[in-house]
């Protein structure tokens, strides 16, 4: 009895799958019709009866488009057409600016600044020794230079006084 039952379930399943994709040809075959047609009406215009077409050759050839030949008869050249005006494109991603940042190169933060930092550091207490050094050094040559300036004005002085005093 299960195993009736299940192919009842089975056959109503596949009968149902059948009719829906039976519904989704006739729908097709149906929108496959209305563009043939469609197709068909546009194209009607622009095709006139063959028997017209030689009847009339010269009107056909007033009614031809030119649009990129330049015909050499003067009457076909009323048949040219004017170039279409195109819209203009705008490209959204060129109009915005491009954000330059700055590239930094990675193998300056590997290497030091100062390529001879380890020398400075082992010879600082040096240099600052020599420095304190040449601070007084200079500091006792201004002060020597003071006093012979010192000297020299009296010198000067006392020899301004002699001659003051000899005369």
């Amino acid at each position: 009895m299960l195993e009736l039952h299940g192919s009842k379930c089975e056959a109503a399943k596949m009968s149902g799958e059948e009719e829906s994709i039976e519904e989704a040809a006739a729908a097709r075959r149906e929108r496959l019709r209305a563009l043939k047609a469609a197709q068909e009406l546009l194209n009607t215009p622009d095709d006139d009866d063959d028997s017209s077409l030689h009847t009339n050759h010269d009107e056909n050839n007033l009614n031809m488009k030119f649009r990129n030949y330049l015909p050499h008869d003067k009457q076909l050249q009323e048949g040219k057409l004017a170039p279409p005006v195109l819209p203009k494109f705008e490209d959204p991603v060129a109009t915005l600016p491009v954000p330059e940042e700055k590239k930094e190169d990675p193998f300056v933060n590997i290497a030091p600044k100062k390529p001879n930092w380890d020398l400075r550091r082992d010879v600082q207490k040096k240099l600052d020794k020599l420095e304190r050094r040449t601070q007084k050094a200079i500091f006792q040559l201004m002060e020597e230079q003071e006093k012979e300036k010192q000297l020299a004005e009296e010198d000067e002085e006392l020899a301004e006084e002699d001659d003051r005093n000899s005369d």
